[in-house]
């Protein structure tokens, strides 16, 4: 007596796909239990192909209402192959656009909206410092005509701090800036 082989999964997955593909038909589980056998693919094994066959995308299902159908057109299956395709190329041009973004990275301290950002940060700056400078001297003259009898010890506490006689507003100079463009 010799035993018969039964099929690899690879083959009754071909065997399932050839069903969907003669048919071209929708199909519930239980239909496809009886057809599955016509083709070499026992029952007990059918649900099992089919739903490798769903997790591979190669064949479609749908639950609509109480019923879950099962369908696979041969374009279907051609789509699926240009789609693994396009996502390839999507992949490669997502890849050369990283290594883009990483090479002008390299050469952002010469991009002019990050010089004249610099720039204006720069005026920013020396604005806010001249504005603290202001606020300073109005507290000063605001403490000498409050306190007049204190005024000595807080030209001391002033020299404390660090506000000595040329403490005074901050000048903008264009020279650091030009060295900058050269």
């Amino acid at each position: 007596m010799s035993k018969k082989r039964g099929l690899s999964l690879d083959e009754k997955r071909e065997k399932m796909l050839q069903i969907f593909y003669e048919s071209q038909d929708f199909f519930l589980l239980k239909e496809l239990e009886k057809l599955g056998p016509r083709k070499g693919v026992i029952s007990q094994s059918v649900k099992d192909v089919v739903q490798s066959l769903v997790d591979d995308d190669l064949v479609s299902k749908e639950k609509i209402g109480t019923s879950v159908y099962f369908w696979s057109l041969p374009s279907c299956a051609g789509n699926q192959e240009e789609r693994e395709e396009a996502l390839a190329k999507l992949k490669a041009i997502e890849l050369k656009h990283k290594e883009l973004k990483d090479e002008m990275l390299q050469y952002a301290d010469n991009d002019p909206a990050a010089f004249e950002a610099m720039k204006n940060a720069i005026d920013d700056a020396h604005a806010a410092a001249n504005r603290w400078t202001d606020n300073i001297f109005t507290l000063r003259q605001w403490c000498s005509n409050n306190f007049p009898q204190a005024k000595e010890q807080l030209e001391n506490l002033y020299k404390e701090v660090g506000m000595t006689d040329d403490f005074d507003y901050l000048e903008l100079s264009p020279a650091p800036l030009s060295s900058v463009i050269d």
